[in-house]
């Protein structure tokens, strides 16, 4: 069975790591597989790496990784022709630009046929995966209602399958934004690596010794692209009003691990907000892995998300969170065991109450102060991952979905 992945760009975060796995595992004989992929644009990282590790050599398509515009018509006819040459029988989209223009060029695939006359079109089956959506806190009200519309159209139109990656993106994606029909979702969480975090307590000092932390103090870290929908005004602001507030408690500092287009505006809020002797902006690190375990907290801002990998190996590698209450991120968090006016506790993290500075600072600093509370969730949090998120498991139900939708 053959299958052609689609995504926009192979930049760093949870999608390229995703579809770089299947690729390479889904090419065993049962299932050939072809990865297509945009070009990183200048100022993001290039994962092109991990494919090459990993043993997958993606085709890429330049037009691919910018925003859809009425260029997207050469990426459409790029994509068109590999699956003319491919012939897959599942076409894969991920991401919301790969989508839009991939799922587009199946449904041409599928019906631009001489056989379409005698009812009968090419066999070829689309599956579409939600990482994230673009319906709020993207782009302004028009242009997201135009997408919003456009998700529709293919969902129903061009879309045998649609997988989210957590029940909370389901209950957005289907219930709330009304896309595609219930029969149609597949709940598949992402997968990761965890034998790369077994056996990891050793490495705690790796991080702490190179920003110069001592033991007892607490070390708070972002993991992830430097955009405008991470939100690290947020967290910078919370940051100083826990700095603020922490006198007389352990010592708070703050890393930032990654890169991106507005990281001179962080390194500029953090000077005006008088916080940059507890910041640490390292830029994009391969050793992310090694670095976790040096953190006692990790923190979330996003205003929209899927089910960020961040957070999921922070807990693998035991490491409690504090962030927005968005996305997946719910679904990571668990049941509330103790709502405070500005915060939850809840079974593995800690979720704010509210977008503003004083409730993610509020939450920080309780998380901070509760060594009992941090032991608690971390033990929870990595159980619950060890169990529901591996790579095998991963791939084994995008097998058996494949399987489903071949007969």
């Amino acid at each position: 069975m053959k299958v052609l992945r689609i995504i926009a760009r192979l930049n760093v975060g949870g999608p390229a790591r995703h579809v770089v796995w299947l690729t390479g595992a889904l090419d065993d004989g049962e299932f050939e597989s072809r990865l297509l992929a945009g070009t990183v644009p200048p100022g993001e990282e290039d994962m092109g790496y991990f494919a090459e590790q990993n043993g997958v050599s993606p085709r890429y398509i330049a037009e691919l990784s910018r925003e859809l515009s009425v260029k997207d018509a050469i990426s459409l006819v790029k994509i068109y022709r590999e699956m003319r040459s491919f012939r897959p029988d599942i076409v894969h989209t991920h991401t919301a630009k790969a989508g839009t223009v991939g799922r587009v060029a199946a449904f041409i695939f599928k019906w631009a046929t001489w056989r379409t006359l005698i009812g009968r079109p090419r066999p070829v089956r689309v599956v579409h995966t939600f990482h994230g959506h673009v319906f709020h806190s993207y782009y302004g009200r028009a242009k997201t209602r135009l997408f919003l519309f456009i998700e529709r159209v293919l969902a129903r139109a061009a879309t045998d399958r649609i997988i989210t990656i957590s029940e909370q993106q389901l209950d957005e994606i289907s219930g709330r934004f009304g896309v595609g029909r219930p029969q149609q979702f597949s709940v598949i969480p992402l997968g990761i690596d965890l034998d790369a975090f077994l056996g990891r307590a050793a490495s705690r000092n790796i991080l702490r010794a190179e920003i110069g932390a001592a033991d007892d103090d607490i070390v708070v870290g972002f993991v992830g692209r430097l955009t405008e929908i991470k939100d690290l005004p947020l967290l910078i602001r919370a940051a100083r009003r826990a700095l603020d507030k922490a006198s007389g408690g352990p010592k708070m500092r703050f890393v930032v691990i990654g890169d991106g287009n507005v990281r001179s505006s962080v390194e500029q809020l953090i000077r005006d907000e008088g916080v940059a002797a507890a910041f640490h902006l390292l830029g994009n690190r391969p050793d992310v892995v090694e670095l976790l375990p040096g953190l006692d907290i990790i923190a979330l801002t996003s205003r929209n998300e899927g089910t960020p990998l961040s957070l999921i190996e922070a807990m693998a590698a035991g490491v409690p969170f504090v962030s927005t209450a968005v996305g997946g991120v719910v679904d990571l968090a668990g049941k509330v065991v103790d709502g405070r006016e500005s915060f939850s506790v809840c079974e593995r993290g800690v979720l704010a109450g509210e977008r503003s500075d004083g409730s993610f600072s509020d939450g920080l600093l309780y998380l901070a102060k509760n060594e009992k509370l941090r032991q608690s969730l971390s033990t929870a949090g990595r159980a619950f991952v060890l169990e529901r998120y591996s790579k095998d498991r991963l791939v084994s139900d995008i097998r058996t979905l494949y399987r489903g939708l071949a007969r």
